[in-house]
């Protein structure tokens, strides 16, 4: 017979699990939850209501209805409205934004976007910690991380962002470093984060968007400036021996093709950006606006009707599909996401992208890859709240308690 004490220490080793599975939304009843955690009903019950008096969850008083119409009815499990939240901030070279992310990767308040980016990053990041102090004392919630997503690969374990090139930050900045001190300055004492936004809008897509049930997802993006890729394999990103891997933008595309600023020449970076996709159409950044809308407009407008924005977009799809086919043999994914311009691509002419990865990929002959468009609305900051809200994942009770 199970003792109590064994009992108590199962469930609080399915702590984080449960947590996971009601985070993700695949552990909708606590019937759902028992089946997934592989217990007994009186343990994910026990696990239930301790989630609950942390204040993370909260458990229908009377069961309802059985998921699917079938079986005896089972108690709801919800995110709980009024629980704590992560303070997520996004630098790109086009501004900067602040928000707090709840669980269930939830947006609960969001600041305006600032339209500069200091060359200094101390400057930036104190400025994005105070945005998100406002919002943090006006929502009267309990915070329980902080995270930062940056346009460059960030070096682990010092959290430096090595290669800023669409910004003026100095190569090597100590982000993560910075990152704190201001939280500290500003008197937030939760622990700090910082991590690459592409790899971090990846994660938010395979825990809350389209990439939900792949097991190896890849994500290519473009935003304001220069192509992003990451992987999440069986729900964790591969991110390499230091934090490095995915550097996507870098694949040549076209020998013959521009220079890039890495020092090579026709970079998947710098062939099928927002810039790449004006310049081929023959049209020069406008004033007003960022580059991203500016290209995005110019494709749902013209295309296909516009013969030169049609073969302008044309020509970087082609660029683009062959870029993914590139990753396709290499990485063998089960599913690709596409975001920022690369998706505007894909919903202007989704058969000839397709086409173009299929006939140029192995992987892709034999068995096509779905290739779909992301789904988030900000991506990089529910991905900078999921970074901060992983070590509460992994263990609700040491890390609640240890900073209560």
């Amino acid at each position: 017979m199970t003792s109590p004490r064994t009992r108590l220490d199962r469930g609080r080793n399915a702590l984080g699990p449960a947590l996971e599975l009601v985070h993700t939304g695949r552990a909708p009843t606590r019937s759902v939850l028992t089946t997934e955690l592989g217990v007994t009903r009186a343990t994910a019950g026990a696990v239930a209501a301790e989630l609950q008096t942390l204040g993370l969850i909260t458990v229908d008083a009377g069961p309802g209805a059985a998921t699917g119409g079938q079986g005896r009815p089972s108690h709801r499990l919800s995110i709980a409205d009024d629980g704590p939240v992560a303070l997520a901030a996004q630098v790109h070279a086009d501004g900067y934004r602040a928000a707090l992310v709840g669980l269930g990767g939830r947006l609960v308040a969001t600041a305006p976007p600032s339209p500069t980016v200091d060359a200094d990053p101390a400057e930036v990041l104190r400025a994005v910690v105070a945005t998100g102090a406002a919002l943090l004392r006006d929502s009267g919630r309990t915070c329980i991380g902080a995270a930062l997503a940056v346009p460059s690969a960030v070096a682990e374990p010092d959290g430096t962002a090595l290669n800023p090139l669409h910004l003026a930050w100095p190569v090597g900045a100590p982000v993560r470093r910075i990152f704190t001190e201001c939280l500290a300055e500003a008197g937030i004492t939760a622990p700090g984060y910082c991590g690459n936004d592409m790899n971090l809008t990846a994660l938010a897509e395979h825990r809350h968007g389209a990439g939900q049930g792949a097991r190896h997802l890849l994500c290519v993006a473009t935003g304001h400036h220069g192509v992003g890729g990451a992987l999440v394999v069986d729900g964790r990103l591969h991110s390499g021996s230091a934090g490095l891997a995915l550097e996507v933008g870098h694949l040549t595309v076209d020998p013959d093709g521009r220079p890039c600023h890495c020092g090579s020449r026709g970079c998947l970076d710098i062939e099928t950006d927002p810039r790449a996709l004006l310049a081929a159409a023959g049209r020069e950044p406008g004033p007003e606006g960022i580059l991203l809308d500016q290209a995005g407009d110019l494709v749902r407008a013209g295309y296909p009707a516009d013969p030169t924005v049609r073969d302008a977009t044309r020509t970087v799809i082609d660029r683009l599909g062959l870029g993914l086919a590139g990753l396709v043999n290499i990485l063998n994914p089960d599913r690709i996401l596409l975001g920022g311009l690369h998706r505007v691509l894909l919903e202007a002419d989704a058969e000839r992208l397709r086409a173009v990865v299929e006939e140029r990929s192995l992987w892709g002959r034999s068995g096509s890859v779905p290739v779909l468009p992301t789904s988030l609305h900000h991506g990089g900051l529910v991905g900078a709240g999921e970074l901060a809200w992983q070590h509460v994942l992994d263990d609700p009770l040491t890390a609640l308690t240890s900073t209560a």
